[in-house]
């Protein structure tokens, strides 16, 4: 008898289904199938037909918006608001990879520039790298997963890709939207399973070329270190996005924007701004403007229109969350707002000065909460900033040039925003931790480029 795993809504908990997951024959069938398109070089899709593919599951998705929209918001708890725009890149970002193709091909090596290569002509093609193994994450269970199967599908590699098991429906259904656009199943498949044994079987699988994985850098770099020779990868981590606030900056003008990069999706962003460092000239209007806007977000039900913030994943989270902000005002941190709405939905809020050994000082909250530090010396606030063992993006908001050039020089992050918020992001831009946040490069041309090989092609000229 097959075994079943329970989608709940991430926000009330009621039920929304009840999935076959895949065992371990399941899997093994599913990696031989994928190993056998890959292994016939003659039956490796053009590129005409995985641009036509990509540009008409966009299409499709254009089609189905809502739906997606509204069951991003059901099983993953993210406002429809924002679920609709997830949606909208998941759109552009197929069209997107497919577009790539139009440049993605080798080049001329230059040859006759010594006497052994005389008479020698050689370029290089590109090729696919094998097959994909893509591990999930809840936090944008459409976009994420377009972000990991596009790139293979547009290089041609056969991919299968595990959803997070709280969020797997809004991926299997964009797999067989894939699938409606012409797709043979053999090159996107999907694994559903609870079981993390059998997830890392997968994994770090012989016949995986390469893995993707978005998720927590324990489980990440774990499953890093148990890839057979030769397998590449790229993790996605997350951090403790810093945000300095310069004392020049106009409180007024960034207070919204800072607000939106620290409690969208509830924090539960791996760029989510969490640690703010505002000049102690502006701390107390910075504070007092930041509280009044957090106090002002709708939170709730995430379906509705109205809708800003909406659950955490699991209750277990929001307990952690709540546990984590007892313990920094436990130890003298000063907290704005706040509560509990329901077992999964806090109400956001704002800790001052927590202590810096404190969890939300030091770990990924991963909740709808900011803390604010007060700085007075620059080169301090970025010191304070750099000292974590993981780096993502970055903010600073400064009317002075001369400090936001320093700090977009000293901040140690793949990406400092000047006057945006830490969680800006298109699709077609490289996105990548560094140091524990991550390995590898993400963003859709990015990683169509790691998941393709250089073949070197050289001709004798003999005469």
């Amino acid at each position: 008898m097959q075994s079943t795993m329970k989608i709940s809504q991430a926000f009330d908990r009621e039920p929304i289904a009840e999935l076959p997951t895949d065992d371990a024959a399941a899997l093994e069938h599913k990696l031989q199938v994928a190993a056998k398109a890959f292994a016939d070089r003659d039956g490796w899709l053009p590129a005409h037909q995985r641009m036509a593919i990509l540009r008409k599951a966009s299409a499709l998705l254009q089609e189905n918006r809502d739906h997606f929209a509204m069951m991003i918001a059901r099983e993953g708890g993210k406002p429809l608001t924002d679920a609709i725009i997830e949606v909208t890149r998941g759109i552009d970002g197929l069209v997107n990879a497919a577009d790539e193709l139009r440049n993605f091909g080798g080049k001329e090596i230059p040859m006759g520039l010594t006497a052994a290569s005389a008479n020698r002509w050689a370029f290089t093609t590109r090729e696919p790298i094998g097959v994909v193994a893509a591990i999930s994450a809840f936090n944008h269970p459409l976009n994420l997963i377009i972000h990991q199967i596009a790139p293979a599908i547009a290089v041609g590699c056969p991919v299968i890709v595990k959803p997070a098991a709280t969020t797997p429906i809004s991926c299997i259904e964009i797999v067989k939207l894939f699938w409606e656009a012409g797709l043979d199943e053999r090159w996107c498949q999907t694994l559903i399973t609870e079981d993390n044994a059998l997830a890392e079987a997968f994994a770090t699988d012989r016949r995986v070329a390469f893995l993707s994985f978005i998720g927590s850098a324990k489980v990440g770099w774990y499953l890093k270190s148990k890839l057979p020779p030769g397998t590449r990868c790229a993790l996605e981590h997350g951090g403790a996005a810093p945000v300095i606030v310069d004392r020049s900056a106009n409180v007024d003008a960034i207070v919204g924007t800072i607000v939106k990069g620290g409690y969208y999706h509830a924090g539960q962003v791996c760029v989510s701004a969490q640690r703010l460092f505002v000049h102690e000239d502006i701390l107390a209007s910075f504070t007092e403007a930041l509280a009044a806007k957090v106090a002002a977000l709708n939170v709730g039900d995430p379906t509705l229109a109205q809708t800003e913030v909406g659950p955490l994943i699991l209750p277990r989270e929001a307990d952690r969350v709540a546990t984590w902000i007892k313990e920094a005002t436990d130890a003298g941190a000063r907290q704005i707002g706040g509560g509990r709405m329901s077992e999964t939905t806090l109400l956001p809020s704002v800790l001052l000065n927590p202590p810096t050994k404190a969890k939300v000082s030091v770990l990924e909250v991963f909740g709808p909460l900011t803390c604010v530090y007060g700085y007075r010396d620059l080169d301090e606030a970025i010191r304070i900033a750099n000292s974590l063992p993981y780096a993502f993006q970055a903010s600073v908001f400064s009317a002075d040039i001369a400090v936001a050039l320093r700090a977009a020089k000293h901040l140690d992050a793949s990406a400092v925003l000047v006057n945006d918020h830490t969680a800006f992001r298109t699709d077609w831009m490289p996105f990548a931790g560094r140091r524990q946040s991550g390995y590898g490069v993400g963003g859709i041309p990015w990683t169509m480029e790691e998941m393709a090989d250089d073949k070197m092609v050289v001709f004798n000229q003999v005469t």
